[in-house]
């Protein structure tokens, strides 16, 4: 059972609660501000467990981050606790030879309210305000242009370029899933050297103008499209900068 005063004092919100699409842009934006995209535990050999209880202590009592499976598992439970209709979708996420990875190779959610919404805070560098789940439509926020396309019975969701072209990011299906059903491609992830999670440490979280990424070594901050990157010179910077940047003491 997830303690939603907690929840909500962790991701620093204050606002209106009621299930409507303000409240859950608010929200949205707010996880995304406060909870970092992190694989830390995969480096320090500790193992991921996707269950409701252990997701929820993980983010909200130790206030940490997490992926995809961890965030987006606990964002649904916060948004179900405060009356919102959740779904969880299954997600193929996009590769760079054209290819898609497997079936719950990502975690994404559908938020049905008057009109259905899209809502993604384990992505990443993505959308900070959930889309409309609505085929075909262009829609612009505040880290850019974003539009859903329908591809058999998939949808297909893409991020616009600066020279006009669209790179797809992820497609999904209406089908509705269980956290369970995640378990094996989360132990994928966090075990198979054929994962980007286990390539490199990654700690990252967007800013109200941009985004903050500790990514091995470097620090890469973007601020209103200025990007600035630092090398840091040992561990124990690396540390440090950890916890000042993202509040993690590992």
């Amino acid at each position: 059972m997830v303690d939603t005063s907690s929840y909500l004092a962790r991701i620093g919100y204050s606002g209106p609660t009621d299930p409507t699409a303000d409240t859950l842009c608010a929200l949205h934006r707010a996880h995304l501000w406060a909870v970092p995209f992190e694989n830390l535990d995969i480096s320090l050999g500790r193992k991921i467990t996707i269950n409701e209880e252990a997701i929820l202590n993980k983010i909200v009592v130790l206030r940490r981050g997490g992926f995809c499976y961890e965030l987006n598992g606990a964002f649904a439970t916060l948004l179900r606790a405060l009356g919102f209709q959740v779904t969880l979708l299954s997600a193929r996420v996009a590769r760079a030879n054209g290819d898609e990875g497997p079936e719950f190779d990502h975690l994404t959610l559908r938020v049905d309210l008057e009109d259905p919404w899209l809502a993604d805070v384990g992505f990443g560098e993505s959308f900070l305000e959930p889309l409309r789940l609505e085929a075909g439509r262009e829609q612009l926020d505040p880290t850019g242009l974003y539009r859903l396309l329908q591809q058999g019975e998939r949808l297909q969701m893409e991020k616009g370029l600066p020279d006009g072209s669209w790179k797809p990011q992820f497609s999904f299906s209406s089908r509705p899933r269980r956290l369970e059903e995640f378990t094996g491609m989360c132990r994928y992830h966090q075990t198979s050297p054929e994962s980007s999670f286990t390539q490199k440490r990654i700690c990252s979280r967007a800013t109200p103008d941009g985004r903050i990424t500790l990514s091995e070594m470097k620090l890469i901050t973007t601020s209103k499209g200025e990007r600035e990157e630092r090398s840091l010179a040992s561990e124990e910077e690396w540390s440090s900068t950890l916890s000042e940047q993202f509040g993690i003491r590992l």
